[in-house]
């Protein structure tokens, strides 16, 4: 009896870390104005860890100049359309190439279809020593849904957008946008 007793904190400590990180994350606060459809923050809250900081597309739009703009997704989704001035470091493979000229110290925001990816190229990031680096919660499906400008792998304006595959191309809702996978 004396030995449960003492095991009673060690299991309330195990179940506490087993649970309340699913918790956290699926009632995420701060992440409700961040996208217009409910479903669809749900479904990136699902799928985050939130372990680096978030920002909404209208702030990145409003704020672009402040910020080396990366993009975690594979080429072909870059080639298809990406938000003007990103360059594409890739999520298989990272192309350290678009780190040339970036300090430790600047600014960054990486994005991928919803910030799955962009999450995980960010904590490389991180590791990497990058100080400043941000996760765009929504990703480009939001940049998109928004309305916000696309271009393509000429720098030229462009409403196609490589959406993933069709199962995730329904997140994307803005009806001006030709979805491709």
């Amino acid at each position: 009896m004396k030995s449960i007793l003492y095991r009673l904190p060690l299991l309330f400590s195990l179940l506490l870390v087993c649970i309340l990180p699913y918790q956290c994350q699926s009632q995420h606060p701060g992440t409700e104005k961040l996208v217009a459809n409910e479903a669809f923050r749900k479904k990136i809250n699902s799928y985050l860890n939130f372990s680096i900081p978030v920002m909404g597309v209208d702030e990145l739009n409003k704020n672009k100049k402040d910020y080396v703009i990366l993009d975690a997704r594979e080429k072909e989704e870059f080639q298809v359309s990406h938000i003007p001035d990103a360059k594409y470091i890739g999520y298989s493979s990272l192309d350290k190439s678009a780190l040339n000229l970036v300090s430790k110290d600047q600014k960054i925001v990486v994005y991928c279809s919803i910030g799955y990816r962009s999450e995980k190229v960010s904590e490389k990031l991180r590791i990497m020593g990058y100080k400043n680096v941000t996760n765009l919660y929504g990703s480009i499906f939001e940049w998109a849904n928004e309305g916000l400008p696309l271009e393509d792998a000429n720098g030229k304006p462009s409403k196609n957008l490589h959406a993933y595959n069709k199962s995730w191309s329904k997140w994307v809702d803005n009806k001006s946008i030709k979805k491709t996978w």
